[in-house]
């Protein structure tokens, strides 16, 4: 099966119905067994995603105030 993007509001939506259907108590084992196996994916893709987005803030902010100081230092 190849992967496919997956977007943070899709994973945290899946993830939303996962725990309906956990919480619903009518899901036979196999099925238990798959939706806890998914729900561990789908978390680890939002942890990257939170890290990769949080790396890429601050990039973004620092190269801000770079440019901040140096307008300001031509002045």
């Amino acid at each position: 099966m190849g992967k496919k993007a997956i977007k943070y509001s899709e994973a945290v939506g899946e993830l939303n119905a996962i725990l309906e259907d956990l919480e619903s108590e009518k899901i036979d084992v196999d099925e238990l067994s798959e939706k806890v196996k998914r729900a561990v994916e789908l978390i680890k893709l939002c942890r990257e995603k939170i890290e990769t987005t949080e790396l890429e803030v601050r990039k973004i902010v620092k190269e801000f105030d770079k440019n901040s100081d140096n307008t300001e230092e031509n002045r």
